[in-house]
């Protein structure tokens, strides 16, 4: 069973998903030394799964599966890699954080055209960058990545900000309103806006909501 075959299962399975180690607002790429974490993104266009092993404080090696449809459905790309995270920095406050972070991933793409019927195979690079602020009631976050190959020039970037309702107890789940702008190249002439709902209790972080095409978006996160 691939990785895309379990992602597009994910809906059934996340009340399986609970609690375990601490994790803040932001949607950090890797969790503390030793943990493992696993991350989707769900939605019609563009879906992805990634688990990946913190071997340090500052790096995590993992793999990655993702899935991306033109607006018009008529052009695909399945993407298997292997991926390596990096904290570049992190700034530390009484009652703030900031980081920046180095992303990249290296594997298969799968492509296929629905009006030509021509499916090609290639080898992708994905290197990205992702900033993020946060306190207990403001977060922020840009990020930035480019899909390549032979022919293929997806890059991706996003912009995200949000607000806590009010600040819990580390044991109570916390609600968060999130608002973010995506945009890929090539694939979309659209800037996807989506407002969310995020709830965050301990290892385990959950998104959901509809974006500005009334597409469905989910989103989680679980560091064990």
């Amino acid at each position: 069973m691939t990785i895309f075959r379990i992602v597009r299962r994910l809906p059934a399975c996340l009340a399986l998903l609970a609690g375990s180690a601490a994790l803040s607002a932001t949607a950090a790429p890797m969790g503390y030394k030793d943990s493992w974490m696993t991350m989707a993104d769900l939605g019609p266009n563009w879906r992805e799964l990634s688990l990946n092993y913190a071997l340090t404080a500052t790096d995590a090696l993992g793999v990655d599966e993702a899935y991306m449809r033109s607006d018009d459905k008529q052009s695909t790309l399945d993407l298997s890699d292997l991926t390596y995270t990096r904290l570049l920095h992190r700034w530390n406050s009484a009652d703030a954080q900031a980081n920046l972070w180095f992303v990249t991933g290296i594997g298969e793409a799968w492509t296929h055209n629905r009006v030509t019927g021509i499916s090609e195979t290639r080898t992708m690079w994905s290197p990205g960058t992702q900033f993020d602020y946060e306190t207990r009631r403001v977060y922020f976050a840009a990020a930035a990545r480019l899909y390549r190959a032979t022919g293929i020039d997806h890059d991706y970037g996003s912009v995200r900000g949000g607000f806590s309702f009010y600040e819990t107890e580390y044991d109570e789940t916390q609600p968060w309103f999130v608002l973010e702008a995506r945009r890929m190249h090539d694939l979309s002439d659209k800037t996807e806006i989506t407002p969310m709902l995020r709830l965050i209790n301990k290892g385990l972080f959950i998104e959901a909501g509809v974006n500005n095409s009334h597409q469905p978006r989910l989103n989680f996160m679980y560091i064990f």
